[in-house]
């Protein structure tokens, strides 16, 4: 928790004033019991109507003044709270979002979502308690103790014996708690992960008839949480018996002592008992509170913690420049060079070995292989979406790792694997990377990746809405989307990963011949199984577990290298793959 006080630097009135004001109600909930013992012993002693009256008076002002001083501290601790939670949000999101691929993938979607959500919500309503709550309670009970001492110093030792039972018990309940309260938000993780996966292949679910097994699956990650939770439970349970056992058994030596010491004439009073019992409940219920505060606390350290674990995560991928540098654009120097590069996921085997190659502005290029082989993980490296692991990845004649991420990905259009679209319009959606983008443009992207037949004949056409993954799409319907969206862009180079996948063979060929004719001047790599689709490309590349084992030409690849002709072969007949 302490990490995260920078968050609280705008709300310093809120902090200070907040507990001043709670402080200053502590105050005058002290002065009550005093009130009230001199009511008994001498209003009520001499019956004094009014005396009574008039100090009956004081009473009801002096909670009436400790309520208004409450409800400020109440308006300030909200403000702070939410402040900071709005605060913490944000700039958790913008950190997750400096992230590169490899710490986004080690810490995992549904942790993330967690840690946005529910780990804020704990230290928000922590930071509201705190100062609501944190400098009252522990006032109360010193409080209290010194007034009893005031009261009658022999006494006050029970008071100091019941406040150091209580602490004790606080400290062990604690102590306890927070390893638990760890699992809990792990567990927590768990349940999201598993809620996030049989919500978004609920179909793949249905069709293989798993519900049976994914709901034994939900349960038993939720019967652990339960059961965590319970322990948790059953050990904070402890603290309100047990404190007021403590307490409870501190009155009646109270009211056993101080019966005898009046009955002896020893120096107390009647009204000196009814203080000090007073006393002694206002502790017992400032330390109801601080066992709340403590399960609070808890938690939220707990949550901080998790939280602080997102902020010092570190991208690997970091920016050496935010100013555009100058690059080679002349015909003799390559639009992307690969030399020796090495790269590897951690700490694994790698997954890219020796790859060298380069690609001349304007040209085709097709990348394929088997399953597996690298061909994602390659391109991936050309947007600085991973660093290598040795030699370089130039663009433009400069090395990846000296652009700026606007200046290199802004001159990349791409096509990922999944095709994500995003809720709103087709119109918001094309404009993702070009703000500017005319109807004209969109429309002649849309034609270009054979989308327009079926955006024509929407109701609102490009306006139309896309719900959330643009699930009102089929699939092949939202890869035109995006191949429209990435050209709309107009970038210097198009990435397409297995874009054509969910393509009928028609439409495939139509889409390959308006690229053609529309990135004349593109630098195209399009990532495919297919042969049929690469097979007139300037240049063909040609992966096997990471390796890159053929480039050249449909023609010289079919004739020299094995595993292209194997390829080929497994999806077309000789004679039509030497067309």
């Amino acid at each position: 928790m302490f990490k995260l006080r920078r968050f609280l630097k705008d709300y310093k009135k809120e902090c200070i004033v907040g507990p001043l004001c709670k402080l200053f109600e502590a105050i005058l909930e002290l002065l009550v019991p005093l009130v009230m013992a001199n009511i008994i012993d001498v209003g009520v002693k001499n019956r004094d109507s009014g005396y009574v009256i008039k100090m009956g008076i004081v009473m009801i002002a002096l909670g009436a003044i400790g309520l208004m001083s409450a409800l400020v501290c109440q308006y300030l601790a909200s403000r702070a709270s939410q402040g900071v939670g709005t605060k913490l949000r944000s700039e958790l999101f913008l950190h997750i979002n400096s992230l590169s691929h490899a710490e986004l993938d080690k810490l995992g979607t549904p942790s993330l979502i967690t840690r946005i959500t529910n780990d804020v919500n704990q230290v928000q309503q922590c930071v509201a308690m705190g100062i609501r709550l944190l400098s009252r309670a522990p006032f109360i009970v010193f409080g209290s103790l010194i007034m009893a001492m005031t009261i009658n110093l022999k006494m006050s030792i029970i008071f100091f014996l019941a406040a150091a039972l209580i602490g004790i018990t606080l400290y062990l309940v604690m102590s306890k708690s927070l390893p638990a309260f760890s699992a809990i938000q792990k567990k927590l993780d768990r349940i999201g992960l598993i809620s996030r996966e049989n919500l978004s292949g609920n179909r793949v679910i249905r069709a293989f008839s798993k519900q049976k097994s994914e709901q034994e699956r939900i349960n038993k990650a939720t019967e652990d949480l339960a059961n965590t939770s319970i322990r948790v439970s059953r050990l904070s349970a402890l603290l309100s018996p047990a404190t007021y056992a403590i307490t409870d058994v501190a009155i009646i030596a109270i009211v056993w002592f101080g019966a005898v010491s009046v009955n002896n004439g020893t120096g107390m009073l009647s009204g000196d008992i009814i203080a000090l019992v007073n006393y002694m409940t206002q502790i017992l219920l400032a330390i109801i509170v601080v066992a709340n505060l403590v399960i609070l606390i808890t938690k939220a350290s707990a949550s901080a913690g998790r939280i602080n674990e997102v902020f010092e995560t570190q991208p690997s991928v970091v920016e050496k420049k935010h100013t555009d540098i100058k690059t080679f654009t002349d015909e003799k120097t390559p639009k992307i060079e690969f030399k020796d590069v090495f790269f590897t996921y951690g700490d694994g085997d790698d997954e890219l070995t020796d790859i060298s190659f380069e690609i001349m502005r304007g040209q085709t290029v097709g990348i394929i292989g088997g399953t597996g082989c690298g061909k994602s993980t390659l391109i991936n490296l050309i947007p600085r979406f991973y660093d290598v692991k040795s030699g370089e990845v130039n663009f433009d004649g400069v090395n990846v790792k000296e652009y700026p991420f606007t200046q290199l990905r802004g001159q990349i259009g791409i096509v990922p694997q999944q095709s994500v679209l995003f809720s709103g319009t087709i119109r918001d959606n094309m404009k993702w990377q070009n703000k500017d983008a005319t109807d004209d443009d969109i429309v002649r992207a849309l034609k270009t990746a054979q989308a327009y037949d079926f955006v024509s004949k929407l109701k609102n056409g490009i306006d139309s809405h896309v719900e959330q993954g643009g699930k009102n799409f089929s699939g092949g319907q939202r890869q035109r989307l995006c191949i429209a969206r990435a050209i709309t862009g107009n970038p210097k180079v198009l990435i397409l990963d297995d874009s054509f996948s969910a393509l009928d063979f028609a439409t495939d060929a139509a889409l390959r011949k308006a690229l053609k004719a529309f990135t004349n001047d593109m630098t195209v790599i399009i990532v495919t199984q297919r042969c049929s689709t690469i097979r007139n490309a300037d240049q063909i590349l040609v992966l096997d577990d990471g390796c890159l084992v053929g480039k050249g030409t449909h023609d010289y690849l079919f004739d020299n290298c094995e595993t292209y002709r194997e390829i080929c072969l497994s999806q077309l007949n000789e004679a039509e793959a030497k067309k």
